[in-house]
């Protein structure tokens, strides 16, 4: 089963998603990140945050959704709800959900404030996949209310 983990940038929730996926997915699963307008660069915050939990980055890059080197079966959303933000939807006939998670990387703050953030992100990210993981499901129902796992953390 092939996962495609869609971002704008690329660049942090995205991967954190690949990464958390890959590291806990059973053989012949895979997922991979993709965004809309990729940033071309990976969150340094991010790759430290993976590295610390004992996540292989090895070989992650920021790519656009242009140019995928699998099809995948699912495809998940984890942009945030904030104003104003660009959610790509991935065209074509392929299951869809979506896991939005607010965007670590904007937040503003103290440098502990910035690390919650990023843990928060994790967290939450962590939970869903988990939850998926443990129950492997393409149903719509049960995609969506993954995506709901993990709120207020």
């Amino acid at each position: 089963m092939n996962i495609l983990f869609l971002c704008t940038g690329n660049s942090c929730r995205s991967l954190l998603s690949e990464a958390i996926f890959n590291h806990l997915a059973p053989p012949g699963w895979r997922a991979i990140s993709a965004g809309s307008q990729p940033t071309g660069r990976l969150n340094p915050r991010a790759l430290a945050l993976l590295q610390h939990k004992g996540i292989s980055t090895e070989g992650y890059y920021s790519k656009s959704w242009d140019a995928l080197p699998v099809t995948p079966e699912l495809v998940i959303t984890v942009c945030g709800s904030a104003a104003g933000e660009t959610c790509p939807a991935y065209l074509g006939p392929v299951l869809r959900a979506h896991w939005g998670v607010e965007d670590p990387s904007h937040v503003v703050g103290s440098e502990e404030e910035i690390e919650a953030a990023f843990e928060q992100a994790y967290r939450i990210l962590r939970t869903r996949i988990e939850a998926f993981v443990a129950k492997p499901t393409l149903d719509q129902a049960e995609l969506d209310r993954i995506g709901t796992l993990g709120e207020g953390c």
